[in-house]
Order: C-alpha cells, then sequence, then structure tokens
C-alpha cells in the first residue's frame, strides 16, 4: 500500500568533489574572471563619473553666474541640465564599452582590460567638462560682446528731446 521511498528521496547523492566550491568555482574559471572584470569596471567607473559630477556641478556655478549676468534660477536650471546630461553620456558611455572580445585568462589579463577600460572612461570624463565649458565660454564672449556692442551704440547717439 505505501510506497518504499529510498533514503535519499529521490535526489541524487552528491559526491565528495562535488560539494568542494573551490574546485567549482575554478572550473568556471573565465567566466568568473570576466564577470569579476565587468563589476570592478562599473564599480569604478560609476565612481569616478559621480565624483567628477559633483564637481562640476559644484564648481561650475559660479562661471555660470557671470554667463548668465547674475540670474541665479537661470543658473542653477542650466546647471542641473549640464549636470544631467553629463551623467548620461558618462554612464552611457560606460555601460557601450563594458563588453570585450575574448576571455580574461588570468589576473594579469583581467587588470590590464581593466585599465584599458578605466583610461578610457577618465579620457571621457576629462573631455565632457572641457567641450562643455568652451561652449559656455563662448555663449559668454557672445553676451559680453553684445551688451558692450549696445552700451557704445546708445553712448554714439544723441539723446534725442
Amino acid at each position: 500500500m505505501f510506497k518504499k521511498v529510498p533514503p535519499n528521496y529521490g535526489f541524487r547523492t552528491p559526491k565528495a568533489e562535488d560539494l568542494n566550491m573551490f574546485k567549482r568555482m575554478a572550473s568556471l574559471g573565465g567566466d568568473m574572471n570576466i564577470v569579476g572584470t565587468y563589476l570592478l569596471y562599473l564599480l569604478i567607473s560609476i565612481g569616478l563619473t559621480v565624483l567628477v559630477g559633483t564637481g562640476l556641478a559644484r564648481s561650475g556655478r559660479a562661471f555660470l553666474l557671470d554667463v548668465f549676468d547674475g540670474n541665479d534660477s537661470l543658473a542653477k536650471a542650466v546647471s542641473r541640465l549640464l549636470v544631467l546630461g553629463f551623467y548620461l553620456l558618462s554612464l552611457g558611455f560606460v555601460t557601450l564599452t563594458m563588453r570585450t572580445g575574448g576571455d580574461v585568462a588570468g589576473a594579469r589579463a583581467g587588470l590590464q582590460l581593466l585599465s584599458v577600460k578605466i583610461g578610457e572612461v577618465l579620457l571621457v570624463l576629462g573631455v565632457l567638462p572641457l567641450v562643455t565649458l568652451a561652449a559656455l565660454a563662448k555663449t559668454r564672449r557672445r553676451a559680453h560682446a553684445k551688451t558692450t556692442s549696445a552700451g557704445t551704440s546708445r553712448a554714439a547717439t544723441p539723446v534725442q528731446r
């Protein structure tokens, strides 16, 4: 009437070598190395991006106030938009360049790959603020040129009464 159940309850009894997790991890080898490298790359890249972004937000405010002739609300709004754009471009670059061809054979290859990837991120993080600064400097020059030309044209025309 009752069915006889084996002592292992229908599960396969693991062998002693299957219980050693370090041997199983070593057999995964390349997969675990590349995943670890990717995770370390993301951690470092996101940390650097946040660090540079907060520095830009803090330091760029005085420059934006000068560009927008002391208009604080406009400077704050533009600062937020610039920082948001910086984060989106930087993190987009980080995620697009994360993939690599081939496996990471060992720690040395992983560190070499990581250094190249972090170097790419650092170059982008250095170029983006410079491009933004150049565009804002050009905007400031145009604004100052307009105000000086408007001031000289008013002075040159006689006042009619």
